[in-house]
C-alpha cells in the first residue's frame, strides 16, 4: 500500500467517528496552546524585566547602602544596626575612578505638592544634573537641574508629567512656584511622558537637587548612586573601583553593596527563564494525558475494527501495513490537532498583548517546536500497544469477529 493510500484510508477511518476524532483533536490542541500561551507569558515576563533594566540606562553600576550577604540581609541587620549612610562625599569621591564617567546621587521620599488651592502627595526624587543622561530620562519643557556644586540647595523643581497636569492643567507651570512640605520651589522642568519603569512612575515625580532634598527630609545619607562606567568594558573596573574607595572611606569596613545592571539582570534572566520552562512542563502534562486519551480510544477502536483489520489481513496486508494504518491514524490526530493549538496559542498569546500591551507576550520557538514535537511523539508512543495488537489478530479469527 502506498503512502497516499494509507494516509486515505486513515482520514477515512477518523472521518467515520465524526465525534471521537474532534475530541481526541480537541484534547491534543489544548494541550498544545496551553504550553503555548504559559510559555509566551513567561517569555513575555522576562522580556519585560529586561525592557525595564534597559530603561534604567547603559554600563550602570549601582551602590546601595549596608552589605548585603548571600543570605539576603546584612549582618548588622540581624543586632539592629542600621547600615552606614552614603554620604555626598562618598558619591563624589568615585569618581576618582578612571572607569567611572558621571555620577548620579539619589535620595528619596514623599511629601506634598501645593499650587494655590490644589495639593497632593508626590514621590520627591533628590539628584544631580547628571540623573538625566545616567537614568536616560527624556525632558518635555523647560531645562533640567542645573549643573554646579552638589552641595549647593537650589530651590528649583522639575515636575513629573501626570502632576504638572494635576497642579497646571493646560497652563503654563515653567516659571510658577509650587510649595513641597514648608519650602517654596520654583519650577524650572517638566518631564516628558515616560510611564512606568521598574514598577516606578516618572510621571508622579518631582525632582529637586540632591541638596535641597536633604534639607527638605532632614537627612543627609543617600537612598542609590546611580553610577555610569565610561564603557562596556569598564563596567566591571568601575565596581571594584567603587568598592576600594568606599572601603577606604569607610575605615576599612565593607558596608556597602555594589552591583552591576548585567549581574543583576543576569540573575533575572536565570530565573524567569526557569520558570517559563517550568510552566511550559506543567502544560505538557496535558499532552501526556492527551497521548493516553488517543491510546484509549485506539484501542477501543481495534476492538471495533476487527473483522475490518481480519479482512485486510486476509487480503495479504501483513502486520507492518497494519501498524502503519493505525501509526497514520495517530499521526494525522496529533499533527492536526498541534496545528489547532499552535492557532489557538497564538490567539490567545495576542489577546494577552491586546489587553496587557505592556507585556511583550510572545511564545519562544523552542517552546512551538517542543510542544510539536511531544505532541506528535505521544500521540505515535501511545498508538503503539493497540497497533501491535491489531497487527497480531488472526484473520480467520478476526474475519470470525471473535
Amino acid at each position: 500500500m502506498k503512502l497516499a493510500d494509507t494516509v486515505r484510508f486513515a482520514s477515512g477511518s477518523l472521518r467515520g467517528s465524526p465525534t471521537r476524532t474532534l475530541l481526541m483533536m480537541l484534547a491534543m490542541a489544548i494541550g498544545v496552546a496551553a504550553v503555548v500561551v504559559l510559555t509566551a507569558l513567561g517569555e513575555g515576563a522576562r522580556r519585560y524585566v529586561v525592557n525595564q533594566f534597559s530603561s534604567l540606562g547603559t554600563n550602570l553600576v549601582i551602590v546601595l547602602p549596608g552589605r548585603t550577604e548571600t543570605a539576603g540581609v546584612s549582618p548588622g541587620m540581624l543586632l539592629g544596626q542600621i547600615p552606614r549612610e552614603i554620604t555626598l562625599d562618598d558619591a563624589e569621591a568615585v569618581l576618582r575612578s578612571p572607569a567611572v564617567n558621571r555620577i548620579a546621587p539619589l535620595t528619596m521620599g514623599t511629601s506634598s505638592i501645593s499650587r494655590d488651592a490644589l495639593n497632593r502627595e508626590v514621590v520627591v526624587l533628590g539628584s544631580t544634573s547628571e540623573l538625566l543622561e545616567v537614568r536616560h530620562m527624556t525632558l518635555g519643557l523647560g531645562r533640567f537641574l542645573p549643573p554646579g556644586e552638589i552641595h549647593q540647595s537650589t530651590p528649583v523643581c522639575v515636575l513629573g508629567n501626570k502632576v504638572k497636569q494635576e497642579l497646571f492643567g493646560n497652563a503654563p507651570a515653567v516659571g510658577a512656584w509650587v510649595r513641597l512640605g514648608d519650602r517654596r520651589f520654583r519650577v524650572i522642568g517638566i518631564m516628558a511622558a515616560q510611564g512606568e519603569s521598574m514598577g516606578f512612575n516618572t510621571d508622579e515625580i518631582v525632582i529637586i537637587p540632591v541638596a535641597a532634598a536633604h534639607q527638605l527630609f532632614n537627612t543627609s545619607g543617600l537612598f542609590r548612586v546611580l553610577v555610569e562606567a565610561r564603557s562596556r568594558d569598564s563596567i566591571e573596573q568601575a565596581r571594584r573601583d567603587a568598592e576600594t574607595i568606599l572601603f577606604q572611606r569607610h575605615n576599612g569596613e565593607k558596608d556597602v553593596t555594589v552591583i552591576t545592571q548585567d549581574a543583576v539582570l543576569a540573575t533575572f534572566d536565570r530565573i524567569l527563564t526557569a520558570l517559563t520552562m517550568a510552566v511550559g512542563g506543567i502544560a505538557a502534562i496535558s499532552l501526556a494525558v492527551a497521548g493516553v486519551l488517543i491510546m484509549n480510544v485506539m484501542l477501543i477502536a481495534v476492538a471495533q475494527r476487527v473483522k475490518e483489520i481480519g479482512l485486510l489481513k486476509a487480503l495479504g496486508a501483513p502486520g507492518k501495513q497494519i501498524r502503519n494504518l493505525f501509526f497514520a491514524e495517530a499521526v494525522l490526530l496529533s499533527g492536526i490537532g498541534s496545528v489547532a493549538g499552535l492557532i489557538l496559542g497564538y490567539a490567545g498569546s495576542r489577546l494577552i498583548a491586546e489587553i496587557y500591551p505592556s507585556l511583550p507576550v510572545s511564545p519562544p520557538w523552542w517552546a512551538v517546536l517542543a510542544a510539536t514535537g511531544i505532541a506528535l511523539g505521544t500521540g505515535i508512543l501511545f498508538s503503539v500497544w493497540p497497533a501491535r495488537r491489531a497487527a497480531r489478530l488472526d484473520p480467520v479469527t478476526a474475519l470470525s469477529g471473535r
